[in-house]
């Protein structure tokens, strides 16, 4: 600071232990300055003196906050120095009072901070001394006393203390002396003293000059001409019956108000003894606010008094009679208080929003509350509603925190409109309200919250991948960022899979969508774990449990159990013909992979040879005897029982029950030795039994031109085949009996390829079994040797042989060659003539077991003789031939026919035709 002013730390005892309590620290200093200072002049550095640094000035936006109209100081964050914004005038700032002074607020944020600061106004010698009139005049009678005293009009000075007015010097005379006085407020006046009679007719006027000086350097003055007329004798003056006369008048009191009156008595008689009354040395305002009557004394009012402007006036009114004799007495005028200002709230600072975490006693706002009254009237209390969590505690003098009283929670209440009253203690009390709108910033303090608390969703087996399931939901209260869920299935295990391969989830909506298609008999139900998270740092979870229950269709057949369907050969059940009504026969037993109603089965009777000899259970599939059995019924009775489920649609299977009506079992084989089992019955398919009857007729016509084509072509290659031993061996298809219906129609279309020399007697072929292929094998040592067929007629003048009628061969010339065969089945009883007539050729001839080379052998892969597909073959020997060398294997899941490289096997003419003929049919026929 200026050398002229000094720089006064005070820290006050009470300001630190409040800024203990409300966490805002506050200080004063205090700088004392002289008037009229030029702009920019340096005032002291608030940063050294408060013990901050210019960063924390400059981070925390320490600014000023006034109450003056006028911004007299400035702070530079920069420099954290005051200087002076606007030029000072004492006199125009605080008139006569002292000190002059003016207080401000230094406010930092970040943390709140308060410091308080005041600025001390030191008077310099500016103003000199005047008298409000020019020229001053008095009329004195010669007969006044010695000693009479005559107040003179005082100088008024703006200047204070020093500088203001100090004394007055009257111009040298022998008549007059000059005295000076003091009033209480300080102000000085003088008398002027009669020191000799005066004496009229010598010196009728006197001229004076009155000097007011101040204390100033260099000293200030000012003049005043007195003008003194001497009169004719008067020699008693007035006099006041009081020195000082007290009043009160209350500051709202209107105008015309009556104050006080004032007395004079005056022992002179007549005109010298009327005596009038005047104001002296007062200020003009006071004139304009009070009235006195002349010649009353009486003290009215006539303006308004402002007890925050003047508290009291002090008022000299003189006496004075006709003859010019004068005194003086005082009029005390108290000023009384009345409750005519409301607080004046400043919001100082105010943070908005507040995040919801924020502790209890987290300051929220800075108030500052005036109340231009005095006493009671002035003082001021705080208060905000009591039901929002908020308080105000008094921080310093005038100056009021807003703090947190509790916990907030934005999601129950989002933002807070605070009414902050202010209240003096005046009667009646005024108050007045702000209203701070304070909002609250988003914590991520919720997890989200699914609206339920488990799912459970269905879905029908063999849905479509990426089929939407269902959906789930979850709520986060937060806002904004903090609320955004997204959804994500936990890696958690189903049947030694990861859930993300039976389901997905999309993260934005929470639909799950089936990944793979479900099959009910295989998984019943998936149980997933979804977690719904939501956006916030750190982010909150929360699980639920879904659980997607697989619904059963009726996508599976019912499957027989028993009887066993086989296609090699014949399953009967014997009944006695004894049985009595109700006699079980057997029980057909099936089972459906579905469930619920889809597996509920019922058993219907179809077809049967005997309608009225059985009936089948409907709900357990026995079937039984319904009357008595006679001699008369057949020994065979064939049952066909529909087996079908409950389902929409209903899915049903058939079986074909075949049951012996016999008491003996040669009985029942003789009967059944010409049973065909290649016949099904399939009534209900007539549309199929149409078109199969129309392909049937289409591939005899194609066979009879292809047998006459094969037929010549055989009579050329006669004459080889009659100078070789190599027969014709039939072979009979795989699953011959597994037909459709009784058409004699195999299922699947089959190659075969034989492969043989011409006029050889021995086979060059070797093949090998690979993969699960059933193969027959012939070492290539092996020979087979067919003798020379006795007649010639005996073989070509034979019809064709059963191969001939149901496979055609094309026989090349030499090596392999590849062989189409139609499978075309004319019936059962050709085929028994077919085979009778076989039986004749290996009844006279030593025939080997010829190997049968698999089909399509040449079409295999690569160079390892690895067939492309899988095939089935059966091999069909003559019962009671000699004994065969061959040895069968089975490994692994190949069924295999080896034979020994050394093996040779004959057979040799049987004894007798018969014992061939009347046989009845091979294993592979029954």
């Amino acid at each position: 600071s200026p050398s002229c002013s000094s720089r006064v730390w005070s820290v006050w005892s009470f300001l630190l232990f409040m800024w203990c309590l409300t966490h805002i620290v506050s200080g004063q200093i205090r700088y004392t300055i002289p008037e009229e200072m030029k702009r920019g002049s340096l005032i002291g550095n608030v940063a050294q003196d408060l013990g901050l640094d210019v960063q924390r000035l400059r981070s925390g936006r320490a600014r000023i906050v006034t109450r003056q109209s006028i911004q007299y100081t400035e702070l530079k964050t920069d420099k954290g120095i005051l200087v002076v914004n606007e030029r000072i005038d004492r006199e125009q700032l605080c008139g006569d009072v002292t000190p002059c002074s003016f207080s401000f607020e230094v406010i930092l944020e970040n943390p709140m901070e308060l410091h308080q600061v005041t600025v001390e106004i030191t008077d310099i010698n500016d103003n000199s001394p005047m008298f409000r009139k020019d020229e001053m005049k008095f009329e004195i009678s010669e007969s006044a006393t010695l000693g009479s005293r005559f107040i003179l009009p005082g100088a008024e000075d703006a200047d204070v203390g020093s500088n203001g007015l100090q004394k007055y010097i009257l111009t040298a005379n022998d008549v007059f002396g000059l005295k000076q006085h003091s009033n209480p407020d300080g102000r000085k006046y003088a008398e002027m003293i009669l020191q000799k009679p005066l004496d009229r007719e010598s010196e009728p006027k006197i001229t004076l000059k009155l000097i007011a000086v101040d204390g100033g350097n260099p000293h200030r003055s000012g003049t005043v001409n007195i003008d003194i007329t001497v009169l004719d004798v008067n020699d008693n003056p007035p006099v006041f019956n009081q020195s000082v006369y007290r009043a009160t008048v209350s500051e709202n009191a209107l105008k015309g108000t009556y104050i006080t009156t004032v007395n004079a008595s005056d022992a002179d008689s007549g005109s010298n003894g009327l005596i009038t009354y005047r104001f002296s040395n007062v200020k003009e305002q006071v004139t304009d606010i009070f009235y006195l009557d002349e010649v009353t004394g009486t003290v009215t009012l006539t303006g308004n008094v402002d007890y925050e402007k003047d508290k009291k006036y002090e008022i000299m009114i003189e006496a004075m009679d006709q003859g010019g004799l004068t005194d003086s007495s005082k009029v005390l005028i108290e000023i009384v208080d009345v409750n005519d200002n409301a607080p004046v709230i400043n919001v100082m600072s105010f943070s908005s929003p507040v995040p919801e975490d924020s502790p209890s006693g987290t300051t929220v706002a800075i108030i500052n509350v005036i109340d231009a009254d005095s006493e009671k009237n002035g003082q001021v209390t705080c208060t905000t509603d009591s039901i929002l969590p908020f308080k105000i505690k008094s921080t310093l003098r005038n100056y009021f925190a807003l703090i947190t009283d509790s916990p907030f929670d934005r999601e129950v209440v989002q933002e807070y409109n605070i009414t902050v009253r202010a209240t003096d203690s005046g009667s009646p009390p005024l108050s007045s309200t702000t209203t701070l709108r304070l909002k609250i910033s988003d914590v991520n303090d919720n997890a989200p919250l699914f609206d339920k608390r488990n799912y459970v969703a269905h879905l029908t087996e063999n849905n479509s991948p990426g089929m939407s399931i269902f959906s789930v939901k979850a709520r986060d209260i937060d806002w904004n960022q903090n609320a955004r869920v997204s959804y994500f299935l936990e890696e958690t295990q189903i049947t030694g899979s990861p859930t993300s391969s039976y389901v997905s989830i999309n993260t934005e909506t929470g639909a799950v969508h089936a990944v793979r298609s479900f099959d009910y008999e295989q998984i019943k139900q998936l149980q997933l774990i979804v977690k719904a998270q939501d956006g916030g740092s750190p982010p909150l979870s929360s699980n639920v449990t879904v659980k997607i229950l697989i619904q059963d269709q009726n996508d599976n057949p019912p499957q027989v159990l028993y009887p066993v369907q086989t296609g090699g050969s014949v399953v009967a059940e014997m009944v006695p013909r004894s049985a009595d009504v109700g006699y079980l026969v057997t029980k057909v037993v099936a089972v459906d992979v579905d469930s619920g109603q889809n597996a509920w089965l019922s058993y219907k009777l179809q077809k049967a040879t005997d309608r009225a000899l059985f009936e089948v259970g409907s709900q357990n599939g026995e079937i039984r005897t319904i009357r008595q059995v006679s001699d008369k019924d057949a020994v065979k009775q064939r049952l066909s029982v529909i087996v079908e489920d409950n389902g929409q649609p209903s899915r049903s299977a058939t079986v074909i029950v075949n049951v012996a009506v016999a008491d003996s079992f040669p009985e029942v084989l003789s009967e059944f030795s010409d049973f065909p089992h290649d016949k099904e019955y399939n009534d209900n398919l007539t549309f199929y039994l149409v078109l199969a009857l129309a392909v049937v007729s289409f591939l005899f016509i194609t066979c009879l031109v292809v047998i006459i084509s094969v037929k010549m072509y055989r009579w050329r290659q006669s004459r080889i085949l009659y100078h070789s031993n190599l027969p014709v061996i039939p072979y009979y298809p795989p699953r011959y009996s597994d037909t459709l219906g009784t058409t004699g129609t195999l299922q699947h279309v089959y190659n075969y390829e034989v492969c043989r020399t011409t006029d050889s007697r021995k086979s060059d072929c070797k093949f090998g079994g690979a993969g699960s292929q059933n193969v027959l094998i012939m070492d290539p040592s092996c020979s087979g040797t067919m003798q020379r067929i006795q007649s010639e007629k005996s073989i070509l003048d034979e019809p064709d042989s059963p191969l001939e009628v149901s496979c055609f061969f094309h026989v090349v010339g030499s090596g392999c060659g590849l062989l189409p065969v139609h499978h075309v089945f004319g019936g059962y009883y050709l085929s028994k003539i077919y085979r009778w007539r076989q039986s004749r050729i290996l009844y006279h001839s030593n025939l080997p077991v010829i190997p049968y080379y698999p089909p399509r052998y040449s079409d295999t892969l690569g160079t390892t003789g690895t067939l492309q597909h899988v095939y089935n073959y059966e091999v069909c020997r003559t019962t009671d031939s000699r004994k065969s060398d061959c040895n069968f294997g089975r490994a692994g899941s190949q069924n295999v026919l080896i034979m020994d490289p050394s093996c040779s096997g004959t057979m040799q003419r049987m004894q007798s035709e018969k014992s061939i003929l009347d046989e009845p049919d091979s294993p592979l026929e029954v």
